[in-house]
């Protein structure tokens, strides 16, 4: 084995999704999802001048939890 080919085994490759494919796993729009990445809380990569990946994770880090309060009924 190459040591090339050994470095491929151990590392993990990066995952991206569409705006599409975020937007359908999440519930959010398309729309929703490129007002974050103009407003910079959602980084995003092009490819070409068209093709837009998100990174899954940083999708998943723009819903944040809803504190509740416990009710004493």
């Amino acid at each position: 084995m190459s040591k090339r080919t050994a470095s491929m085994d151990t590392t993990t490759r990066r995952q991206f999704e569409s705006l599409a494919e975020a937007a359908a796993r999440t519930g959010l729009s398309t729309y929703t999802l490129r007002r974050r990445i103009a407003d910079g809380r959602l980084p995003a990569y092009r490819s070409g001048s068209r093709i837009i990946r998100v990174n899954p994770d940083d999708v998943d880090n723009l819903m944040t939890r809803i504190p509740t309060v416990m009710r004493d009924d």
